[in-house]
């Protein structure tokens, strides 16, 4: 199975990657917005589905990189492009720092993520009061920047040349979530996850933990929001509305929140349905809701469970253990 599962990687990573030889415009742009989807539900995913913590404002963070860059690059200030996303990435974690040792000193669960969806509708709504920002209207025509690389210049101010820097993106930013996710430290995130008390009582800083994580979210969905906006070349105050919030949650449920490829596979299922629907007007939701809640009582533990609970009922040997819930 492990064969199968990376010659099925490599099969979706080729169709990726020559996209623009063999689909339409409208089509690519869908793909490259799936991409950025995806680092932003593995970010949001390594806070819930790693460290059983919930965040129902998390589209804040993507919001705080979508407009860090759409402004500095409207402005034409001349910062080098790879610099601004780590500064986007770094604002989002400073930001998610000052949240995370306010509200996680005291809160946790349900509380927990209420409170950070209030903090993300009172952004959403300064930046709709803010001149700078373009208030209601955001951000417009949003320049693609040049790549410089030493002395090297790469020009991605097409749209193509703009997709293939998001694929390479994207694979740089879900591997260093994978590494985090299947390293030591994403093996303490679980345990947290699993039994906090009995974490803690083995000597280990529970709540520095979950500020850590709280961090590194919040930055990779900055990053995430960084390479939104050249791409959609315009950002609005519905980047950090709830409803964005609700995206990479459902991705997760849909996918299998513990599992590392779970939001992967929830966001390409939820783009497919998107890109199936666009015409019946109204009905997108419908059929996303009803995806989503046949998957759910048919497998709690989302299409990565399900996959798995078919692979032990028709093709387990006699004694095989169980596959792990963090593949």
């Amino acid at each position: 199975m492990t064969g199968l599962k990376i010659l099925a990687g490599i099969a979706c990573a080729f169709a990726f990657i020559t996209l623009p030889y063999w689909a339409n415009q409208g089509v690519m742009f869908l793909a490259g917005l799936a991409l950025i989807e995806i680092i932003f539900a593995l970010a949001w995913n390594l806070l819930f589905g790693f460290t059983g913590l919930a965040s129902f404002g998390h589209a804040a963070f993507f919001a705080i990189g979508a407009y860090l860059t759409g402004y500095v690059l409207k402005a034409a200030i001349g910062i080098p492009f790879l610099l601004l996303i780590l500064a986007s990435g770094l604002a989002g974690a400073v930001v998610a720092a000052i949240t995370g040792l306010v509200l996680l000193r005291r809160t946790t669960g349900i509380h927990l993520a209420i409170f950070t969806l209030a903090l993300a509708e009172v952004l959403r709504l300064f930046i709709g009061y803010s001149t700078a920002l373009g208030r209601e209207d955001g951000l417009a025509s949003i320049p693609r920047p040049v790549l410089e690389l030493g002395f090297t210049t790469i020009q991605i101010t097409s749209g193509n040349a703009y997709y293939w820097f998001i694929c390479v993106m994207a694979l740089v930013l879900g591997g260093l979530l994978w590494v985090i996710c299947h390293g030591p430290f994403g093996r303490v995130l679980v345990s947290i996850r699993q039994d906090p008390e009995r974490t803690a009582f083995m000597g280990v800083n529970v709540r520095g933990y979950r500020l850590t994580a709280f961090i590194l979210s919040g930055g990779f969905s900055a990053t995430a929001g960084s390479l939104y906006a050249p791409w959609a070349q315009i950002v609005t105050p519905e980047t950090g509305h709830w409803i964005h919030s609700t995206q990479p949650m459902l991705a997760a449920l849909l996918g299998g929140a513990h599992s590392f490829w779970g939001p992967v596979i929830g966001t390409l299922v939820f783009s497919v349905i998107n890109y199936l629907t666009r015409n019946l007007i109204g009905l997108s939701e419908v059929v996303i809701g009803v995806v989503l809640l046949v998957i759910v009582l048919a497998a709690p533990n989302g299409i990565v469970g399900l996959i798995k609970m078919i692979r032990r009922r028709f093709f387990s040997t006699p004694g095989s253990s169980p596959a792990g819930t963090r593949s």
